[in-house]
C-alpha cells in the first residue's frame, strides 16, 4: 500500500470517455482471488451503478450537444402531395382566367419536390454552439464527481473490513489465551491450590471473549455487504481482502502541511461550469433582437390531369433558391425581462461559488483536525500495545511462579485485549480520516485541473 496506489485510478479517470467504447464492466471471474484495495477501486469505477450512470449521463450528453448542433447542418425534406378534385381545382381556375375564360378540365393534381434550409444565422442555434464546450465539460465534471464518492466509499468500506477481520483474529488469539488460562484455573482448582473463584473468573472472561467474537464476525458480514454494494458487486460473490499491516501504517500516514486550494475541488469546476451555461443566457437574451437569416430552395415537379392513370405523363418542373430574414419587432417586453432574469441567475451562481469555497475551506479544516487528532490517537494507542503485551508477559510468568493473583493475570490480559483492539480501531479512524483529508484537498485519485 503505497501513496502512488492511486496512479492506476487517474489513468482510468482522464481517460476521455467515448459512447461508442465505453469501459467494459469487470466480470467476478476476471477477479483475482485476493483483492487489494487498487482492484477494488478498478472494479468499482467499472461496476457500481452510481459510476456507470454517470458515464450514461455523459454519453447522453453527448448526443444533446450533436442534436442541437445538427441545426447547422443543411436540413433536406422530400414533400409530395397527390390531390383529386370532384369539382373545380386551382389549376382549373387559372387555366380559365389564362384562356379568357375557358376552362381545362383538371381534376387531379401531384407535386413532387425536395427543399433544403440552411441555417445561416439564428440565436437558438447559436447558443447551442457555444453552450456546447461548457456542457460536455460539466458531464465530464459530474463523472469524476461520481467516481471520486465511489473511490471514498470503498476505500472506507475496504479498511473497515479488513480491521475488523484484523480485530477478529486479535479476540480469537484472546480466546486462546483465555482458554489455557482457565485451564491452569481448572488444574490448580482440582489440585486444591486455589478455590473455584479463580475458575468461575476464568470462564466469566472467556464466555465474554466468545460473545465478542460471535458480534465481531456478525459485523464483519454486515461491512463485506456494504462493501460489495459501494462496488457494485453481486452478494453471492466471495470476496476475500488483502493485507498488509506495514503498508497500511505507511500508508496512513499524510502530509498536513498541504495549503487547500478550491479550484482543486470538483464541485469547485462543477459550479464554475454551472456558471458558464448559466452566463450565456445574457448573450442569447442581449440579442436576441438580431434577426434569423436562412437560405432556402427546392426542386418541385408539376403534374397536372384530367384523368388519373394519365397523371404522371407529363411533369412541369420549378427550381427556386432565396433568403428568409426573420425580424423580432415587439415581443411585449419577454426578452428583456428574460435578459434582467438571466443577470440575477448569474449574480446568484456567483454566490454559489462563494458559498462552496467557503464550505470547502470548512471541511478541510474539519478534516485536518480530524486526522490530526486521529494520529495523534492512533500514536498512544500503538505505545498502548506494547505496554500491554510486556505487562501481560510478566504478569502472566509471575501468575505461573505463584507471585501474581488470578486476578492480575486477568486484568493484564483484559487490558492487552482492549488495547490491540482500540489500536485498530484508532488504525481505521486514521485512514478514514486520511480519506476525508484528501477528498477535501482535491488529491484523491489525484484528480487536478486537465
Amino acid at each position: 500500500m503505497k501513496n502512488s496506489f492511486l496512479v492506476l485510478i487517474i489513468t482510468i479517470l482522464t481517460t476521455p470517455f467515448t459512447s461508442s467504447a465505453q469501459t467494459a464492466p469487470a466480470t467476478q471471474d476476471s477477479l483475482p482471488p485476493l483483492l487489494n484495495l487498487e482492484q477494488c477501486l478498478v472494479y468499482a469505477l467499472q461496476n457500481q451503478p452510481a459510476a456507470r450512470q454517470a458515464r450514461i449521463d455523459e454519453a447522453i450528453n453527448e448526443k444533446d450537444v450533436r442534436i442541437n448542433l445538427a441545426a447547422w447542418l443543411p436540413q433536406v425534406n422530400s414533400a409530395n402531395t397527390a390531390t383529386h378534385y370532384f369539382k373545380g381545382s386551382p389549376a382549373q381556375a387559372q387555366g380559365a382566367v389564362a384562356n379568357g375564360g375557358t376552362a381545362t378540365q383538371i381534376s387531379n393534381i401531384s407535386i413532387i419536390g425536395i427543399q433544403a434550409t440552411q441555417v445561416i444565422y439564428n440565436n437558438d442555434v447559436n447558443l447551442a454552439s457555444k453552450a456546447a464546450k461548457f456542457s460536455k465539460q460539466y458531464y465530464n465534471e459530474n463523472t469524476i464527481n461520481a467516481q471520486i464518492a465511489v473511490m471514498t466509499d470503498v476505500s472506507k468500506g475496504y479498511y473497515d473490513v479488513l480491521l475488523s477481520q484484523k480485530q477478529l483474529q486479535r479476540i480469537k488469539e484472546d480466546i486462546t489465551r483465555l482458554q489455557r488460562s482457565l485451564k491452569d484455573a481448572k488444574a490448580r482448582y482440582d489440585a486444591g491450590v486455589v478455590d473455584k473463584i479463580d475458575y468461575k473468573q476464568a470462564t466469566i472472561a472467556l464466555n465474554n471473549s466468545l460473545a465478542s467474537r460471535k458480534q465481531t464476525e456478525e459485523a464483519i458480514k454486515s461491512k463485506s455487504a456494504y462493501l460489495r454494494q459501494v462496488m457494485g458487486m453481486p452478494m453471492e460473490r466471495p470476496l476475500t481482502l488483502a493485507y498488509d499491516s506495514v503498508g497500511f501504517e505507511r500508508e496512513a500516514i499524510a502530509d498536513t502541511n498541504q495549503i487547500v486550494n478550491p479550484a482543486d475541488r470538483i464541485e469547485y469546476r462543477m459550479q464554475e461550469s454551472r456558471r458558464s451555461i448559466t452566463a450565456l443566457n445574457i448573450n442569447y437574451y442581449k440579442y436576441g433582437w438580431l434577426p434569423s437569416l436562412n437560405a432556402n430552395g427546392a426542386f418541385n415537379r408539376a403534374y397536372f390531369s384530367g384523368s388519373l392513370p394519365n397523371l404522371y405523363d407529363q411533369g412541369f418542373p420549378n427550381v427556386y433558391a432565396g433568403l428568409s430574414l426573420t425580424i423580432p419587432i415587439f415581443t411585449g417586453t419577454r426578452r428583456v425581462q428574460n435578459l434582467a432574469k438571466a443577470k440575477l441567475q448569474v449574480e446568484r451562481a456567483d454566490l454559489d461559488i462563494i458559498n462552496v469555497r467557503n464550505t470547502i475551506n470548512t471541511q478541510y479544516a474539519q478534516a485536518l483536525a480530524g486526522y490530526k487528532s486521529n494520529y495523534n490517537n492512533w500514536k498512544l494507542l500503538k505505545q498502548n500495545v506494547d505496554l500491554a503485551k510486556d505487562v501481560y508477559n510478566v504478569v502472566s510468568l509471575q501468575y505461573r511462579e505463584g507471585v501474581k493473583t488470578y486476578l492480575d493475570l486477568i486484568v493484564s490480559q483484559s487490558d492487552l485485549r482492549t488495547a490491540e483492539l482500540n489500536y485498530l480501531n484508532a488504525l481505521f479512524q486514521l485512514l478514514s480520516s486520511k480519506v476525508d483529508l484528501q477528498r477535501s484537498l482535491g488529491t484523491i485519485g489525484n484528480i487536478n485541473k486537465q
